[in-house]
């Protein structure tokens, strides 16, 4: 055989393997089984550099293996590229028992059975249908629970539907009070006996927790490719598709940024260095003095691109500066501050300003690259008591940091007096800054030519974060509402919309961001392992489930084509299905 056959053969044996060879799944009687979801797993973890207190030494190159999960069309069947690696398929539909198998027995029809235990039914469903279940009587001091107690992790996971005593369900709000939680005096003294009686009657009849959200046919046409970035000690927190088609992601706990090439697997960990006098834990040193592992100095919190030079900056939330952060060079530099606190979410405007919420000091602030000077835009406060609180909060943090019970000691309202937490922050197109002030019930603009300040109430509880779209329209998540809202400046008017979660109401939506080019708004299904999607122009909602039960997801953003990026960053990360946090990239059609 001569050379240009060989070729070509070589050619066509690449090319099946790329596509890889069709799974079929059917269900005990032969019926193709649809929206199965088949996930390629390694077989074992890929092998990495742990030198680093179990992270990679900063500044090496990492390959992790790519997992890539697929959903069966109606004749059953997705295609799984074959991997460089030992692999297995996991094969996952709701309703169905989970049945994992080695990649050489994959051939022929692979069969699923149904389900028709109870509590493992129960057991596959997400944490939405289990936290639908509970009924305190109080409509709001559910939403008040949902708001205070489901944004660091989910609600009715695992580890939180758990039968304890009510006095182990006291010490865990007042461990998550600590960690910064505000969940009423009251609430804190009435939810613990409700949780406990509440999860014995659904354990003794798991029947009561409901199905979830059905998986849609259309699936068929989606990707998810994933890669494990961290360990179970991490919190991937946010994240951003960068110009350079890489994608970075910050590890709160352990001051890491991952430098991920999403096309690869290939990644670089870069630790960001403390600077001189810095303590563990930063300005909030008693606030993780129980966690087990932690390198926790800034405390990575938000990420966005510089339109001018591609830098990044980085709020780091436990200091009161400004990172920066070179792609090109690999340095990390500091922009001091001598005001605020809590340096939340971060946005660049087109003028190479950046603009960040500084969540506990009730204040926005804008960073001017040209100047190098700061400019602060002070909040109204609620009350005097309220001025009062903000204006002491960093000493009662070095309180905390002294070891003292005093979030213990301090009554908390159900309106959070004290604590009115400017949050999400962007840019509309005409330059103006909005924010997403969470615990009042509020969005804000600030104009950047008069510093004029307004505020305007929402019709719904919970904003916790924003973006505009490309008609000046922001769009908005009501986390304890299991909605989305679209304020239109111009009109003033406001429109609500239920996510397509079931049961009803039952999600807590973390963030959303906007896809100016498709016109799409796409959300977080923080309590429900998934992720939406909502057309503007037809008002169609898609739902995309995600590879790992308990996937709580904080941040989304988008490449040039269309593929969108999320992380896990669930607190703590070992609350995550097998504890391993990743980069997920989803790919619609």
């Amino acid at each position: 055989m001569n050379a240009l056959p060989l070729f070509l053969l070589a050619l066509c044996c690449a090319a099946g393997a790329a596509l890889g060879a069709p799974i079929t799944v059917v269900d005990a009687a032969g019926r193709p089984l649809p929206t199965v979801m088949v996930s390629r797993q390694p077989v074992k973890p890929a092998p990495i550099d742990t030198s680093s207190n179990g992270y990679p030494a900063s500044g090496t190159l990492q390959q992790a293996y790519v997992e890539i999960t697929r959903f069966t069309d109606r004749a059953g069947r997705a295609n799984l590229p074959p991997a460089g690696h030992p692999w297995q398929v996991r094969l996952r539909k709701p309703g169905y028992q989970d049945r994992t198998l080695p990649a050489a027995e994959t051939g022929g029809k692979l069969v699923m059975t149904a389900e028709t235990d109870a509590a493992a039914l129960a057991v596959q469903r997400p944490a939405n249908a289990w936290s639908a279940t509970i009924d305190f009587g109080d409509e709001n001091l559910k939403k008040e629970f949902l708001l205070q107690c489901n944004f660091c992790h989910q609600q009715g996971s695992a580890l939180l539907r758990r039968n304890r005593p009510a006095a182990e369900w006291s010490e865990v709000i007042k461990r998550m009070v600590r960690y910064g939680a505000r969940l009423s005096s009251e609430g804190q003294q009435k939810i613990p006996a409700m949780l406990e009686a509440h999860w014995k009657k659904i354990h003794a009849d798991p029947a009561l927790v409901p199905a979830a959200t059905p998986w849609s046919p259309a699936l068929a046409s989606a990707t998810i490719r994933e890669i494990a970035i961290g360990d179970k000690f991490s919190q991937m927190h946010d994240l951003l598709y960068h110009s350079n088609g890489l994608v970075y992601v910050g590890d709160n706990l352990q001051d890491r940024v991952y430098e991920i090439d999403p096309r690869s697997g290939k990644y670089t960990v870069y630790k960001i260095p403390p600077q001189a006098g810095d303590q563990l834990g930063g300005l909030l040193a008693g606030r993780l003095h129980e966690f087990p592992k932690h390198e926790t100095y800034q405390g990575i919190h938000s990420l966005t691109e510089s339109p001018r030079d591609q830098h990044i900056f980085i709020t780091p939330s436990y200091q009161r500066r400004l990172l920066e952060f070179d792609p090109v060079s690999k340095a990390f530099s500091a922009h001091e501050m001598d005001a605020g606190f809590y340096p939340h979410t971060i946005r660049f405007d087109a003028r190479d300003r950046a603009w960040f919420t500084l969540a506990l000091s009730n204040q926005v602030a804008m960073f001017d690259r040209t100047s190098k000077k700061f400019t602060y835009y002070d909040l109204p406060f609620r009350s005097t008591m309220e001025r009062i609180t903000v204006t002491l909060t960093p000493f009662i943090f070095k309180l905390i940091g002294w070891g003292l019970p005093i979030t213990n000691w301090v009554k908390i309202d159900h309106v959070s007096t004290g604590v009115p937490l400017p949050y999400g922050i962007d840019l509309t197109p005409d330059g103006k800054a909005w924010i997403a002030r969470l615990h009042t019930d509020e969005i804000a603009s600030i104009d950047p030519a008069s510093g004029a300040v307004t505020m305007i109430k929402t019709p719904f509880k919970g904003p916790r974060r924003l973006r505009a779209d490309r008609d000046g329209n922001l769009w908005i998540v009501a986390f304890n509402e299991s909605q989305i809202a679209r304020y239109e400046p111009k009109s003033g008017t406001f429109t609500r919309y239920d996510l397509p979660v079931r049961p009803a109401g039952s999600d807590t939506p973390y963030s959303l961001n906007v896809d100016r080019k498709r016109h799409q708004v796409w959300v977080n299904g923080t309590n429900s392992d998934s992720v939406y999607r909502y057309d503007i122009a037809s008002g169609k909602w898609a739902m995309f489930p995600l590879q790992r039960r308990v996937t709580f997801t904080r941040d989304v953003e988008f490449s040039p084509d269309g593929k969108v990026y999320l992380s896990s960053a669930s607190f703590p990360a070992w609350m995550i299905e097998d504890t391993q946090p990743t980069l997920m990239e989803l790919t619609p059609k």
